[in-house]
């Protein structure tokens, strides 16, 4: 059979569990993943030649790396061919494009250095994403930012921080499509502190100031991102769970909590967090990852956690109350099959929970039928999504399971093995 009559075939055994496939393939086409641009080139940008510092670490050094913003595009091009659905752009602000010899650091970017990332964006009818880049950079000191004692340290990060709304009310206001902006740092400390509360008084002023740059809250979506630990601050970040997600709160009239799953706990779950959260958020933001014992940002597979992170968005009916973006860089692979597995498996899991009858499930939960439920939770577990999958992908125009990978070799032979 091909991919049309197996569709139909395994559309017939939905059918009988009380799914449509049609409409859920409809509203999947309709639902934005924001892919990241740090993939492509290893989180380097364009603003320094240093290597990464401020508690993020890239291992590998696999050939062909994006070293120019048009071979950045012109990798994200060929992962957009590759990639069924609805997308996003999400930039960080070293990824700044200077020409004629400019040159403007981080607290003096303005929107024009982002001009040909909005124009790529708009030809492929895309929005953007933003993210203040609060690392590699020589302006921390002692591995601090928005938290530093010193004054002028924070005035410098404050300050790019509201260069960064400016440019994010760019990004809504010429695509048409509110641009998430997500607020992290990697302040903290390798050893024990003598002030842990200190540190986040300051964070958490600074991050005010920063809100205090006006902007549409409706086209400009800021977030803060929070951390368990990083590379160098083993013992302590400012940014903690409980600070952001109280911030949040707080201010929830003007920023949205972020969760990146990997920036967790070993045996902390985000999909548990998410329902949680929507009870008392009108929207949150997330960040998806793959966490190897810490955030080691593996690039995303069909795992258990990404499932049900998918899952609990569509049993909430959040699809229209999260953003979610990717946030994974894999230097040891091919960048541009590290993309599209992390993007498609993302899009797979969202058209699994959307084929699963939620209804009928918690129906069963609610009478207090737990026994039936575990049998039919692992029944569903069994039906022909892959086939769904595949004509999903050749109704949005790309290669379905057996066919992009082809299309990555002769990418890499063509174009990425030519770079020096």
């Amino acid at each position: 059979m091909n991919v049309k009559e197996r569709y139909e075939a395994a559309k017939e055994v939905y059918k009988e569990y009380g799914v449509d496939t049609d409409a859920a393939i409809a509203r999947l086409k309709d639902i934005p993943v924001s892919l990241h641009c740090w993939q492509g080139d290893d989180v380097i940008g364009f603003d320094h030649d240093g290597p990464l510092t401020g508690g993020i670490q890239t291992t590998g050094n696999y050939p062909g790396k994006a070293t120019t913003p048009e071979q950045l595009m012109a990798d994200i091009d060929m992962v957009l061919k590759l990639c069924p659905g609805a997308k996003k752009l999400n930039l960080h602000a070293s990824y700044a494009i200077f020409e004629n010899g400019e040159f403007a650091d981080r607290d003096k970017l303005e929107p024009r250095h982002f001009k040909k990332w909005v124009d790529f964006a708009k030809e492929r009818n895309m929005g953007l994403d933003f993210n203040p880049t609060f690392f590699s950079h020589p302006n921390i000191k002692d591995g601090l930012t928005l938290s530093s004692p010193d004054e002028k340290i924070r005035k410098f990060w404050i300050d790019h921080g509201k260069a960064c709304i400016r440019i994010s009310s760019y990004f809504a206001e010429e695509t048409g499509i509110p641009c998430v902006m997500n607020i992290w740092t990697g302040d903290g400390f390798k050893d024990v502190p003598a002030d842990r509360m200190g540190p986040r008084m300051r964070y958490k002023e600074a991050i005010e100031e920063i809100l205090s740059e006006p902007y549409d809250f409706n086209k400009v979506k800021p977030c803060v991102e929070s951390k368990v630990f990083g590379i160098g601050v083993e013992s302590y970040t400012s940014g903690s769970a409980e600070f952001t997600l109280s911030f949040a709160s707080l201010h929830k009239d003007k920023c949205l909590p972020l969760m990146d799953n990997g920036h967790y706990h070993p045996t902390e779950v985000v999909s548990d967090k998410i329902p949680a959260l929507l009870c008392f958020f009108p929207e949150l933001a997330l960040h998806v990852t793959r966490g190897v014992r810490w955030d080691s940002d593996h690039a995303v597979i069909l795992d258990d956690e990404t499932k049900e992170i998918a899952k609990e968005i569509v049993r909430c009916d959040a699809l229209d109350r999260v953003y979610i973006a990717l946030d994974f860089f894999d230097a040891s692979i091919n960048r541009i099959s590290a993309w599209s597995v992390g993007f498609r498996s993302l899009q797979k899991a969202l058209l699994a929970a959307m084929c699963t009858p939620h209804k009928e499930l918690k129906k069963l939960q609610d009478e207090g039928r737990f026994t039936e439920l575990m049998a039919k939770q692992e029944e569903v577990k069994m039906l022909p999504v892959g086939d769904v999958w595949n004509y999903y992908c050749e109704t949005c125009g790309v290669p379905t399971e057996n066919q992009w990978f082809n299309q990555v070799e002769a990418y890499e032979k063509d174009v990425l093995s030519k770079r020096a």
